[in-house]
């Protein structure tokens, strides 16, 4: 399968630089290897240079295609106020843990379009997929969490199906969030975050 890129997306803040960059810059960097497309090295010069002379923060998109070749987009940001909460429900659409695809962040997100489309915006902020199993994976832009009021964060495991958020890394490497597996109930039963790199934690509540 070569018809389709690899993504990353960026939150960039004048003040302070790119939002935990060095951990974008290793997953698009090990999912080139991975999928044997051409080096990621350029990706960090480009990235700069799209941003160059920005005032405000920016959402910061980057492609990278099988033979190389780097395109960066760039938008205005605004962040969502703290008190948000946003509606999430869970897609009939089921996710295939045995596609290992699934574990890169790639332009082919036909599943993730079925499963936003079953809802319409005033019907769910964010969408979430199970697998074949009935496991929870992840939403169709965001990494799942649960707070079982232990102190720790739980997210699923990347052998259910779902792609390593830079995010998810984040929290796991600052022993804030571990890997659990977790089923439509734990959604209920904990207190439900949404979150990726560009928007950070969103809290969340299970629509009906």
């Amino acid at each position: 399968m070569t018809d389709f890129s690899l993504i990353e997306t960026l939150r960039f803040e004048p003040k302070t630089g790119f939002v935990r960059l060095r951990l974008h810059l290793a997953r698009l960097t090990r999912s080139a290897r991975r999928l044997g497309f051409a080096s990621a090295e350029a990706a960090e010069a480009q990235l700069k240079d799209a941003v160059r002379g920005a005032a405000g923060p920016l959402r910061v998109r980057l492609t990278l295609d099988r033979n190389g070749a780097i395109a960066v987009t760039t938008a205005p940001f605004t962040a969502l106020p703290d008190d948000t909460v946003w509606r999430a429900r869970i897609a009939a659409a089921r996710l295939d843990s045995s596609n290992r695809l699934l574990r890169v962040k790639t332009t082919r997100r036909e599943i993730f379009e079925a499963a936003r489309g079953e809802f319409t915006p005033e019907e769910a902020d964010e969408v979430i997929l199970l697998n074949e199993k009935g496991e929870v994976c992840e939403g169709t832009i965001t990494s799942v969490f649960v707070d079982d009021g232990s102190g720790m964060l739980k997210t699923p495991p990347i052998s259910c199906g779902l792609l390593a958020g830079v995010l998810r890394t984040d929290l796991i490497c600052q022993r804030r969030a571990r890997v659990s597996r977790l089923s439509p109930a734990d959604l209920e039963s904990g207190r439900l975050y949404l979150g990726n790199s560009l928007r950070g934690l969103i809290r969340a509540k299970l629509g009906v």
